[in-house]
This record gives C-alpha cells, sequence and structure tokens, in this order.
C-alpha cells in the first residue's frame, strides 16, 4: 500500500439479495485533503461508508486502512483505529450538554479504569480535567466553546451538525467520513462549516466526504469521485468532473431540480 494513501477499497462490491448496491469499486483515499464522493440519490454513496466502518460488510473485494485490512473488524474497533463518521441523520445526545456530548468521544482515550472512577482517584480526575480542556477545544474549532454547558437540544439544526462534527472528532480520528454534512442548512451555516471543514484539514486530519450540494463539494475538494448505479464513473479535480461528459448525462438524467451544474460546478 502507498504511504500516501489511507484507505483502499479495491475490487469492492456489495449485494442485496438480486441488487447489485455497489459493483467492483476501487478507491484509494489519500492521507491528506480533503476527497468528495458524488453520485445521484441511489448510487450507493452511503452504502460505501457503511463497508468502511463496519456497519455492513462487503459481499466481495477488500478493504485496508493504512495497511490494515477491515473485514471482520466491529465499528468501535474500526474507530480505534482512526476513522471517525458523522451520519447523515444527525445521532447527538439532546439531553446532555455539549461538552457532555464531546467527551462521550474522548472516553475511549482515558487511561483510568472503573476501580478509578469508582474510587476518584487523582488519575481519574486529572484525567476528566485533560477530556474536558480537549473537549473545550474541539468545540473552540467549530466555534460553539461559548455554549459548551447549553443543552444539545437547544442548539440549531446547523449548530447541532457542528456538534456532532467536533464529537467525531473527539475519537482523535486520522480520517473524518462525513456524510452529508450540509444536509439541512441554510447558505450561511453552509459558507460557516466550508471555513471549518477547511480549518480542520488544514491541521491535519484526512477528510472523505459524500455530499450531493455541488457547490460545497466543488469548492472544498480537491479530488472528486462519481458514483452511479454502483460503479465508479470518474475522478479528478472538480474542473474535470464539471466537465466529464459521463458525470453531466448521470445528472441531467434525474428529473429533480438539485442536479443541473452550472459552469460553477453549482446546483440549479
Amino acid at each position: 500500500m502507498s504511504t500516501s494513501t489511507s484507505l483502499k477499497l479495491e475490487a469492492v462490491s456489495r449485494h442485496f439479495g438480486g441488487l447489485k448496491v455497489l459493483q467492483d469499486v476501487n478507491l484509494d483515499i489519500p492521507q491528506k485533503g480533503i476527497f468528495g464522493l458524488i453520485g445521484p440519490n441511489g448510487a450507493g454513496k452511503t452504502t460505501v461508508f457503511n463497508l468502511i466502518t463496519g456497519l455492513l460488510p462487503p459481499t466481495s473485494g477488500r478493504i485496508e486502512f493504512q495497511g490494515q485490512d477491515l473485514a471482520g473488524r466491529k465499528p468501535h474497533d474500526i474507530t480505534r483505529l482512526g476513522i471517525a463518521r458523522t451520519f447523515q441523520n444527525i445521532r447527538i445526545f439532546k439531553e446532555m450538554s455539549l461538552l457532555e456530548n464531546v467527551m462521550v468521544g474522548l472516553h475511549a482515550q482515558l487511561q483510568y479504569g472503573a476501580l478509578g472512577l469508582l474510587a476518584s482517584t487523582g488519575l481519574f480526575r486529572s484525567e476528566e480535567r485533560r477530556a474536558r480542556d480537549r473537549a473545550r477545544e474541539l468545540l473552540s474549532w467549530v466555534r460553539l466553546d461559548h455554549k459548551a454547558s447549553d443543552l444539545a437540544d437547544n442548539l440549531s439544526y446547523g449548530e447541532q451538525r457542528k456538534l456532532e462534527l467536533a464529537r467525531a472528532l473527539a475519537t482523535n480520528p486520522k480520517l473524518l467520513l462525513l456524510d452529508e454534512p450540509v444536509a439541512g442548512m441554510n447558505s450561511g451555516e453552509k459558507v460557516e462549516l466550508m471555513q471549518e471543514i477547511r480549518n480542520i484539514s488544514e491541521r491535519g486530519y484526512a477528510i472523505f466526504m459524500i455530499e450531493h450540494d455541488m457547490r460545497f463539494v466543488m469548492g472544498l475538494c480537491s479530488d472528486i469521485a462519481v458514483l452511479n448505479f454502483g460503479r465508479i464513473i470518474a475522478r479528478g479535480s472538480p474542473d474535470a468532473i464539471r466537465n466529464n461528459p459521463q458525470v453531466i448525462e448521470a445528472y441531467l438524467g434525474r428529473e429533480d431540480d438539485e442536479v443541473t451544474m452550472d459552469d460553477r460546478g453549482a446546483t440549479a
């Protein structure tokens, strides 16, 4: 495996009975930067993420992360290896504070055991302070540290998405998977999140996103692959993807109004 590659999918397929959702997908995700996977609804994008994170096994093919085969690994083991994920449908603990939500993601890194927790040892108190400091730092990355004590349920929709991003970062990932990160956001929230994702990438995190908002993808990703009917049909820079005849055909073949690509890579 190349040292410049973080994640590698080799001839990966996933079938549900007679339905071939993915067919011989080959992808290599670099160790740095922001990589995008796009495609019409039903193309198989979320299935790719579900295979990577262990929620589904591939029917055939191989998935490697930093040289380690992910076959048969449980989702929590894959998280420990360094892959974190956000979901299209927000999954936060609304009855907990923002700080507590992020600390949930930090628990696997804390050094005290059950005995230390029950006895409230010095190590427990030290680790707890460290976790709180780190949680506040991660909240500051998404500009939510001023609301650290607020209940997550009181956040706006866009803020809840940013909280989920901070919690994913709490697992100290080497690769961050973002599943439709701006779904449901207004234009102002999208601009804010774009800058925050760019800042996270500049801190050295590799990011792999799937997203329908073409303007958002084209504005962030230097490398994009296109999935259609379970197959990769194109890969390249935003300009190359924007002008690829197969990509244009795949999107123009849809009937809804969010797929027409203008000369800026936006959806009309």
